[in-house]
């Protein structure tokens, strides 16, 4: 280190999904991939085991799979997709918050129309009585 010159280390705080921008070599880029790939599988395997056993309390299983299942979207969106809070992805961020905004309007929406659909059927009587 000169005077006036600071080296700073860039591997230190590169967070993951972010090594391409760095200029990050290949090795660094399919680590990042690797470790993603390897906590994938952890937490498929860990799903498979929890719901196939009977050594957790039964109702708590539901509730480990769908923290399982949102730890298994984080590492995909951040080891595989590359979403990150840096400031270029902001464009990235927003567009899925969008896409999940739609996605629970749709799945709310036919839930609201499945619960009410017996309320909006008509009696099958009447029906019997328009058919014959």
């Amino acid at each position: 280190m000169t005077k006036g010159h600071q080296q700073v280390d860039h591997n230190i705080d590169i967070a993951p999904g972010d090594e391409h921008l760095e200029g990050g070599g290949i090795s660094q880029r399919v680590l990042g991939y690797l470790i993603g790939l390897g906590l994938a599988i952890l937490l498929t395997a860990t799903s498979f085991f929890i719901a196939g056993t009977d050594l957790f309390w039964q109702p708590s299983i539901p509730v480990a799979l769908v923290v399982l299942a949102i730890a298994q979207m984080g590492v995909h969106l951040v080891f595989f997709l590359h979403i990150t809070a840096g400031a270029d992805n902001t464009n990235n961020i927003l567009a899925l918050a969008f896409g999940v905004l739609i996605v629970m309007l749709v799945i709310g929406g036919s839930l609201w129309i499945m619960a009410n659909l017996n309320h909006n059927m008509m009696p099958m009587d009447q029906l019997m009585q328009i058919q014959r």
